[in-house]
């Protein structure tokens, strides 16, 4: 009786610690050996996750997590490993995704958890590498996914309002939460389980639409944060950019530079986490290219460590690739695809190797960061330090920021003079010893290069099929029916047609005069036919979805035929009643008739939901059976071209590049890779993108293509490539600190694992590649970048054959920047720090 009245104290308390987490200091007791922390609460180790205002506590021990975003849709399953693993690699101890509903049950009551929605077998694999897990179940997850995750079916629930204390929207949110959490309750995969799942997510960014619904949203946040906490997960709840999200859930922090913007956790028993921190920004056609380098990252993780953050998850650590219509509205079928990952799953470097270097650096810091006092002290105008120090013992970490954007300062820190880059943070584990700088990058950069396959786009022949727009189409209305509602997302398609009687007194008398037709959208867009002739397109944008089509048209007198096909790009991702969005024609007129204009809005309009090719299925080897394909002309809209191609050599990613093409999808071996847009171009006058994957998972030894165009491309020179990273490079100064990677702790105390902490160039191939080339090599002063680098107004003329001399052969390098290598003889910079840049090729 006496042992069962402990273990329910211990169990208590514990429970008690994930709701409130209020022990006070008295109660903790620490094991500071190493950094690796173990917390004891009433003398009790504290099993499963707890957290304080510090830390998640896991399993009795703190940990500082480092979190990337996979999304298992996005990629197929037989890359999870490789992503899980290249992720651990990078530092990563925590891989998070959101739980995709409309993927799980596209039709009421009809669940789907096999290939890459196989949630568990994902969450297996995580636990597999000895990761931690965070599951955001929303169910509302946005994720430039189409619909935000909800699926198509839930909009026509009578009187739903999507994330509103609304019943119906409750009801199913409530049965598909619960269902989730039950299935992987009874995989054991919730930490207090054995599981490696540590946080679940209700709810994304509720914040930003609440107000939309007054008392109801209030109300809604409330009940939601009830309904997670019913389903006995057993880990603690976050809604990440909730201010008022309800005890004990935790409020995260979503963006750039929360270091600088998290308005912190609601009550101080709670910890600083960070949610989303975001790699690049997600991409949408028309875009130009996204960038956020790899400096502006670590500066950002180094500040939010330092001032008392414990996790932060980047979003996205491998973006992945939107397959056939998943993307939301106008989102390119590559999501985040300058991640440490790209979208193929090769490291992006040196964005992979700094957030590496990063996550070393703090780890060094880890016990003063736990178990410290911070302050901060002022080292100047625009410098300041934060200094972790434990009392009464050694363990001590600094965080030295120059926040000036524009100049290098030197800084007095302890008797040491410390140079800080601009905008930059060093980081001393030990308080004496600058181990990193987030300015300064160490590792490795990498270009990536596609090159064309021999194989596949061998005897690479096409055959087309033209689809003909209808005439007086069934299921008539009034007006054109609202183009979501018609479609129930099941494609992207659908026609809508009608036809006008015009005498001759009705048509323009001069010759230069002709009719207009004029279109107005709700969206997304629309290809318009009058008596069977292609009369042109239009379409909106992500930011203005509504648009007006304008085109001189040849009427006739008799009997004229209009035949529009309105399409979609994805449905709405966010925002406040997304359940009242609507695309498709609003208005339609004719323009320069002797009559006057004509509405024919109301005219009487047939429908038909998809085009004829995809009910055919020609996109599958039987489907493209029923139909006679013939040469390809000089191309047309609404055209069909079939191929085939061998398997790409080799085993690199797998990419199509769709030069000369217009807009339209892509099908290998019936499985769609996604949309492609070629002729939506950015600002820069390019498209938003180029290639797009071909998952080798998806390929045989002989492949069906089929493209389905749109509008007027031609397929002459589409061809497949392979994508590689085996352009790799380095560039150290004189003034780099050494690598990170080149210390540890022991004993408490910090110390080199080497005797040699120069600068040094460090390269590594990928795979089990070696240097079979060294492209560019300057000891002076180089400037460019990865790919594109050349000589300044100095440089050793034997820096190409001393880089030779250390990498040729090898399947990785170190060049040390020392002037003993390099003559110095005719040195135009005598005074110069030196940098030494160096470009190879693997092989």
């Amino acid at each position: 009786m006496v042992e069962l009245r402990r273990l329910l104290l211990i169990f208590f308390l514990s429970t008690l610690l994930i709701a409130y987490s209020n022990a006070n200091v008295e109660e903790i007791q620490k094991d500071t050996e190493e950094g690796d922390e173990e917390v004891k609460l009433g003398g009790q180790k504290a099993l499963g996750v707890t957290y304080d205002a510090r830390s998640l506590i896991i399993n009795g021990k703190r940990e500082l997590l480092f979190s990337g975003a996979i999304h298992y849709p996005r990629s197929t399953p037989d890359m999870w490993p490789d992503l899980i693993k290249k992720a651990k690699q990078g530092g990563i101890n925590t891989i998070e995704t959101y739980v995709f509903w409309n993927g799980h049950e596209p039709v009421e009551g009809q669940y789907n958890f096999e290939g890459e929605f196989d949630l568990v077998k994902f969450i297996k694999l995580i636990h597999e590498h000895k990761l931690y897990a965070v599951v955001r179940v929303g169910p509302f997850i946005q994720a430039e996914w189409n619909h935000g995750g909800l699926p198509y079916w839930l909009r026509e629930v009578p009187g739903i309002i999507f994330r509103s204390d609304n019943e119906p929207f409750k009801k199913h949110m409530k049965r598909f939460v619960t269902m989730i959490v039950d299935k992987l309750k009874q995989e054991k995969l919730f930490a207090p389980q054995g599981g490696p799942i540590i946080l679940a997510q209700i709810e994304n960014e509720y914040n930003t639409i609440q107000r939309a619904f007054r008392e109801k949203g209030d109300s809604y946040v409330q009940w939601a944060g009830k309904l997670a906490l019913s389903l006995n997960a057993n880990v603690p709840w976050i809604m990440c950019k909730q201010r008022d999200a309800p005890d004990p859930i935790i409020n995260t922090c979503n963006g750039r530079h929360c270091g600088d913007t998290f308005y912190g956790p609601n009550k101080r028993n709670k910890p600083a986490l960070w949610t989303e921190n975001w790699t690049a920004q997600y991409r949408v056609f028309g875009d130009p290219p996204s960038q956020r380098s790899a400096e502006d990252l670590a500066y950002s993780v180094a500040r939010f460590f330092s001032k008392n953050g414990s996790m932060v998850n980047y979003y996205m650590y491998y973006g992945g690739t939107n397959f056939g219509r998943t993307s939301a509205s106008f989102t390119t079928t590559r999501y985040y695809d300058e991640g440490p990952l790209d979208e193929f799953g090769l490291q992006r470097e040196p964005k992979w190797g700094h957030l590496k270097d990063v996550h070393r650096a703090l780890s060094l810091c880890k016990r003063a960061l736990f178990w410290g006092v911070p302050t901060t002290l002022k080292l100047g105008p625009d410098q300041q330090a934060i200094v972790w120090q434990q009392p009464g013992t050694s363990a001590c970490a600094a965080f030295l920021a120059n926040n000036n954007t524009r100049l290098a300062q030197h800084v007095n820190f302890r008797g040491q003079d410390i140079r800080l880059p601009a905008r930059s943070i060093s980081v001393l584990p030990d308080c004496k010893t600058v181990v990193f700088n987030t300015q300064l990058v160490t590792t490795q950069h990498n270009s990536r290069n596609f090159v064309r396959s021999e194989t596949a786009n061998k005897n690479f022949n096409w055959e087309m099929y033209r689809e003909v727009p209808p005439v007086g189409l069934g299921f008539k209305f009034d007006v054109p029916r609202e183009l979501f509602h018609l479609t129930k997302d099941t494609t992207d398609y659908a026609w809508y047609t009608t036809s006008l009687l015009l005498g001759r007194r009705d048509l323009p008398m001069k010759k230069n005069v002709r009719p207009v037709l004029r279109v107005a959208s709700l969206g997304h867009g629309i290809h318009a036919y009058v008596n069977g002739e292609y009369a042109g397109s239009a379409h909106g944008s992500k930011v203005e979805k509504s648009f007006v089509f304008q085109r001189a048209v040849s009427l006739k007198e008799g009997e004229n035929h209009i035949a529009l096909l309105g399409y979609l790009v994805g449905l709405p991702d966010s925002g406040a009643y997304m359940e009242k969005r609507f695309a498709g024609p609003r208005s339609i007129t004719i323009l320069g008739l002797n009559t006057g204009t004509l509405d024919i809005s109301q005219n009487g309009w047939g429908h038909q939901v998809g085009i004829d090719g995809e009910k055919k299925k020609l996109f599958t080897e039987e489907g493209s059976k029923s139909v006679q394909w013939t040469k390809p002309d000089q191309g047309g809209p609404l055209t069909w071209y079939k191929g085939y191609f061998d398997a790409p050599e080799g085993d690199n990613p797998v990419a199509i590049v769709m030069t000369g093409m217009g807009k339209g999808m892509v099908w290998i071996n019936g499985r769609s890779i996604g949309r492609y847009w070629n002729n939506y171009l950015s600002p820069l006058k390019k498209p938003t993108q180029s290639e797009y994957h071909i998952p080798r998972a998806y390929l045989k030894p002989k492949n069906l293509i089929v493209l389905l165009e749109e509008e007027e491309g031609n397929p002459n020179d589409v061809h497949i490539v392979t994508v590689n990273r085996d352009t790799i490079c380095s560039a150290v100064s004189e003034i780099h600190p050494p690598s990170p990677r080149l210390f540890e702790t022991k004993n408490g105390s910090l110390q080199a694992r080497v005797n040699d902490l120069k600068p040094r160039a460090e390269l590594i191939c990928p795979g089990k590649k070696q240097i079979v080339a060294v492209e560019f090599a300057s000891y002076g002063d180089p400037f460019g970048a990865c790919g594109a680098y050349f000589i300044g107004n100095c440089t050793a003329p034997e820096s190409k054959q001393v880089v030779e001399k250390y990498c040729l052969g090898k399947p990785s390098c170190q060049i040390p920047l020392d002037s003993i290598h390099f003559s110095d003889q005719n040195d135009a910079c005598t005074h110069l720090r030196k940098t030494l840049a160096v470009q190879v090729k693997c092989a």
